[in-house]
């Protein structure tokens, strides 16, 4: 089978909904043991269950993935019997605003969970990774690349993301590592429609076919797609494949504006 998985330990940190949720499932699919690290461990156990009913295997730690101590403790008992093959760095989130309406907590609080998250989840998982030539996949953002309004904190954690996955690839290429990340465009997920619902309250609808339009392709992005790039990212299918950014973004980056 193309893309087989069969049981590989993969880490999916945010795997309780939205993109985290799909790569988790598609992972799972695939023959990967599913590890999962969230906050919120009844989205967490949620996937799971969806796993265990696909006749797939999953497990689900409470994590902060800002928190190193906690992190670590997830690492450990992840890799007590057996380390890990795939570790993908999904969790994050999320601040509107340029400048002036970033306020340093603001700033702080994307720092530490999609750049520090990150940083935390690598370490931690490095040495696992060097014994079985494991694979990392970011999730980093078409922000990372371009210039997106009100996305100050946004952007700049997101860029990080794309340069520590370059350097790691850079690192490691003697272990055998790979590491790569994806960058999309916007994906219809429940954080989309919530934030939709809460900032145009009755003009959900226009709202959401404006921010739909906002890619060239005139759709946002399924998370299925995400995690269907995801899982050929991991699989042998993609041995060559490393240092490298891979937008998913419906021509958002090369075709606005043409």
């Amino acid at each position: 089978m193309k893309f087989s998985l069969n049981n590989k330990q993969a880490v999916v940190t945010g795997g309780g909904s939205g993109i985290g949720k799909a790569i988790s499932l598609a992972l799972a699919e695939q023959g990967a043991v599913v590890h999962i690290l969230e906050m919120s461990e009844e989205n967490a156990e949620d996937t799971a269950a969806h796993i265990k009913d696909m006749g797939g295997s999953a497990f689900t730690y409470g994590c902060n993935v800002a928190v190193q101590e906690e992190v670590k403790a997830a690492f450990t008992a992840i890799t007590a019997e057996r380390p890990i093959d795939i570790l993908i760095n999904n969790a994050g989130i999320a601040h509107v605003g340029n400048l002036e309406k970033c306020t340093e907590e603001d700033l702080d609080r994307l720092y530490n969970v999609n750049i520090k998250g990150v940083y935390n989840c690598m370490q931690a998982g490095i040495a696992s990774l060097k014994k079985t030539k494991g694979v990392i996949v970011n999730m980093a953002s078409i922000a990372s690349s371009v210039g997106i309004n009100d996305r100050f904190a946004y952007s700049m954690t997101k860029g990080a993301v794309l340069t520590m996955t370059y350097s790691v690839a850079k690192d490691y290429l003697a272990d055998g590592i790979r590491c790569n990340c994806i960058s999309p465009a916007r994906v219809h997920t429940p954080f989309v429609d919530g934030f939709i619902s809460k900032n145009y309250p009755g003009k959900e609808k226009e709202m959401f076919e404006k921010l739909s339009k906002t890619q060239p392709i005139g759709r946002m992005a399924k998370p299925e797609e995400v995690a269907n790039l995801a899982v050929y990212l991991c699989s042998d299918e993609a041995s060559f494949v490393t240092g490298s950014n891979f937008p998913i973004d419906g021509g958002f980056i090369n075709l606005n504006g043409s």
